[in-house]
């Protein structure tokens, strides 16, 4: 069968034959439909993610959407990689695709839908009213993140972000107010203290840049007084699109309510949660309140279209 194989750290993937997967005791075999390429994907190819595959070659990719023998079509995760036209799986890690919705959309939404639920439900435990900004908007996570916000009930959404094109359209996925992050220091900080007084304060920050940016954005908390006051700025770090690192400042810690958390495998909810959390990405999408959007490309040219930019755009592989 042919496969996004990767031979070495830090090189594109490209699509070769490799033997047919062989399921073990209590794992099947699905047969691919579509497999999304994630930021997630690209760190784990190039080496920069904890998660790098130890033993190369190795298949790239671990979720994607496929049939199962009986003909059911799920979305699942396989350990042993995805982006093949056939992949290994357990059953548990499978989840019914509802009808209506194309595999490619299902595949699409599976990573930044429940990246985002998890960390606005989970980790930053938003409550209805409460005020949001989106750091990375632009960005396929971060468009899904700002629909989901308003889902969830989110109050003022303000989405920051560096592409023009989509910025203008990110109003009509929800956003109040949006913001370019591509300006002097300077003037990104007046931005952002000019939002956050039209929000009351930001109660929640979804942060998919890190870096620079995110550094701007948490001076602007910091007091020079000594107000006692009491304030919440729950931001939850979930990407590094900017930068792996940033300098931060003990006294904005002490003057602020800022509260940091990071969301991602080391301190997800429970498998059950996770699962409620897809089923209710999917019936959103399939009830047309969830949009993402797509650029099918055949797996064949894996190797092509790995290190282009998306522009707004999750690119999706199909066997």
């Amino acid at each position: 069968m042919r496969a996004a194989l990767l031979r070495s750290l830090g090189e594109r993937p490209a699509c070769e034959d490799v033997p047919e997967p062989r399921p073990a005791d209590g794992e099947v075999t699905v047969s691919v439909s579509a497999c999304p390429l994630t930021n997630l994907d690209r760190a784990r190819a190039a080496g920069r993610h904890f998660s790098a595959p130890a033993r190369l070659p190795a298949i790239c990719g671990s979720q994607a959407a496929g049939t199962l023998a009986n003909g059911t079509r799920v979305l699942f995760r396989a350990a042993g990689g995805a982006m093949a036209e056939r992949a290994v799986t357990r059953p548990a890690w499978c989840t019914p695709i509802p009808d209506g919705v194309d595999d490619a959309f299902a595949a699409a939404i599976q990573n930044p839908g429940v990246s985002a639920w998890t960390a606005l439900a989970w980790r930053a435990k938003l409550r209805p009213g409460e005020s949001v900004l989106v750091l990375g908007a632009t960005g396929v996570a971060g468009q899904v993140a700002v629909q989901l916000a308003r889902q969830l009930g989110a109050g003022r959404i303000v989405a920051a972000g560096r592409n023009p094109r989509v910025l203008a359209a990110l109003p009509s996925l929800g956003a109040d107010a949006i913001l370019r992050l591509d300006r002097s220091d300077a003037e990104l900080a007046r931005s952002f203290r000019a939002e956050a007084a039209a929000s009351n304060g930001f109660d929640v920050v979804l942060d998919y840049v890190w870096g620079q940016p995110t550094k701007v954005f948490i001076d602007t908390l910091g007091a020079d007084d000594m107000e006692l006051r009491f304030s919440r700025t729950r931001l939850v770090q979930i990407g590094v699109m900017a930068a792996q690192e940033l300098s931060l400042s003990a006294e904005v810690l002490r003057s602020s309510g800022l509260e940091i958390v990071g969301s991602g495998t080391g301190n997800a909810p429970p498998l059950d949660v996770l699962g409620r959390h897809l089923d209710l990405v999917l019936d959103l999408l399939a009830r047309g309140r969830l949009r993402i959007a797509v650029n099918r490309v055949r797996l064949a040219e894996v190797d092509r279209v790995w290190d282009l930019d998306q522009r707004g755009h999750r690119t999706v592989l199909i066997p």
